[in-house]
């Protein structure tokens, strides 16, 4: 009982930090970093422990499904050079560096030094996303920030995955090269046909709740098979979710996927709010196992690494744009215009907090695993430093370096948004009765306001006046269920049509009443 009134008091708090959060434009993970070191330390609080294997599958499997949902092939493939950059070459570099500091510093066994590294390499695009979705900076750099959050999870939990391996037992390259390649294209071809048998057996769910469910047993049963078949658990997951997110669209209802998408929110929230104070908790137990000098060189060990996250991928992210912009000097035009700047260098560089990802691996490591303590105890620095020193200054730096801003998906918006409701008015061109002509009305006025792309301000007024009108919408539904003119049944009918046009008029999709005031 006290662990669950625990929960509940955390995640009441977690709420109450995300306002705060948006109150002061900063991350939310960067206060629950810190809440968590606060709640760690008070006295009374109980040490939690998990297994390893399932804190992976717990923490992990959700949260990347959610990430692969919302990921782009387009901008994938358009941005595929400075990915493949980030998402290897900066996951090793990272990796590379960090584990010579492990072994040169604090001793470390070789194998025990890479999954460190490895598992501080990967930055997450959670804490980055909730500053730079503040302000319209180019969509290049948060397509690039997204795209590498999804890519180099599973190139530094690979990484992790043998280090963690050789460290426990040996393992030879030469018989571990073959079986990684087998188990990437199994991965591969797994998660594919995975993601269409769970759209086949989803599209005969009509109940939104039960279809939610089955969605959340499916991301953990993918999961767990893969881990089971020897597969890359990681790969499985992302190919799985991306396979799901093509197809989903036409064969899954309007109310699920409204449904869906709340529930899954949540759920990410609530892992986030979880993990960071699971690692506190551990965090609390290492350092009073550690006494005196120990206690000490473990935390100058644990800044050192925190400087070598840092400083690292500023470096090669910079130095790889020198070497972009200059490649870029020699092609064309087009390829010039495609250059990073060095603007967007240091913004893409600075973007480099750590979170769930990092907390997890390192909560997942063996209580047997060497070095275990002082592994644990920077990854938890690394995760607190880089969302403090980094998220905090985020808002800053962007104001500093004053970058052009973005509209490229509110013209995309606005240009889909024509094609959609000209198809609307085609299928709708051969109906003559009053209530055909009422609804060609209506798509037309939406199709006159959004024709224009560069009117943001006429498309801007639509949706307010919309808004408007919905507020005097609500205040007579409400009015006839006061009354008693309408029972429950017919009010929440009524209330999920003026909802959903409430999230259409609304912007980014969220829900923003409009007040007379």
């Amino acid at each position: 009982m006290a662990l669950f009134e625990l929960t509940l008091v955390l995640l009441l708090i977690a709420v109450a930090l995300t306002a705060l959060s948006r109150r002061l434009e900063v991350p939310y993970p960067s206060l629950l970093a810190l809440a968590g070191v606060g709640i760690a330390f008070v006295p009374g609080v109980p040490t939690i422990e998990i297994d390893p294997e399932l804190a992976l599958a717990l923490f992990i499997a959700p949260v990347l499904l959610d990430a692969a949902y919302d990921t782009s092939l387009r901008d994938l493939n358009r941005y595929r050079v400075p990915l493949a950059l980030l998402a290897l070459g900066a996951v090793l570099f990272t990796t590379a560096a960090v584990a010579l500091v492990g072994w040169a510093m604090a001793g470390l066994p070789i194998a025990a030094a890479i999954a460190l590294g490895a598992i501080v390499a990967p930055p997450d695009a959670v804490a980055a996303s909730a500053v730079l979705g503040q302000f319209k900076v180019p969509h290049r750099i948060t397509a690039i920030l997204q795209g590498e959050s999804l890519l180099n999870d599973a190139t530094a939990l690979l990484i992790y995955r043998i280090a963690v391996a050789a460290a426990l037992g040996p393992v030879l390259l030469s018989n571990a090269a073959p079986m990684i390649a087998l188990s990437t294209v199994g991965s591969l071809v797994t998660g594919y046909a995975l993601g269409h048998l769970s759209l086949a057996t989803l599209s005969r769910i009509e109940d939104a709740a039960s279809g939610t469910v089955v969605q959340f047993a499916g991301t953990f049963g993918v999961w767990i098979l893969a881990d089971r078949l020897g597969l890359s658990a990681i790969i499985t997951i992302v190919v799985y979710a991306m396979t799901i997110a093509r197809t989903a669209p036409r064969r899954m209802s309007a109310r699920k996927r409204v449904s869906s998408y709340s529930v899954w929110e949540t759920a990410v929230f609530v892992l986030t709010v979880l993990a960071f104070v699971l690692m506190g908790l551990q965090a609390r137990t290492i350092v009073e196992r550690l006494a005196g000098a120990g206690q000490l060189s473990a935390f100058v060990f644990a800044a050192a690494v925190l400087a070598v996250v840092i400083v690292s991928r500023l470096v090669w992210v910079l130095g790889c744009g020198v070497i972009l912009r200059a490649l870029a000097r020699l092609g064309s035009a087009e390829q010039q215009k495609e250059a990073p700047s060095f603007r967007g260098g240091v913004l893409i560089g600075w973007c480099g907090m750590r979170g769930l990802v990092t907390l997890v691996a390192a909560f997942a490591l063996p209580q047997d695993f060497p070095g275990r303590d002082p592994i644990v105890l920077a990854a938890f620095s690394v995760v607190l430093g880089t969302l403090v020193l980094q998220g905090m200054s985020l808002k800053p730096l962007l104001r500093l370096l004053n970058l052009d801003p973005d509209e490229t998906v509110d013209r995309e918006v606005a240009q889909a948004r024509v094609v959609v409701m000209q198809a609307a008015l085609d299928i709708l061109s051969g109906k003559t009765s009053d209530a055909a002509a009422a609804v060609r009305e209506q798509y037309a006025a939406q199709r006159k306001i959004a024709k224009n792309p560069d009117d943001a301000q006429a498309a801007t007024e639509y949706d307010r006046l919309r808004l408007y009108a919905i507020k005097s919408q609500r205040d007579a539904l409400e009015e006839l269920r006061r009354n008693g003119t309408i029972g429950d049944e017919a009010y929440h009918r009524l209330e999920e049509e003026i909802d959903w046009s409430e999230l259409a008029a609304s912007p980014a999709g969220r829900f923003q009443p409009l007040t007379t005031t």
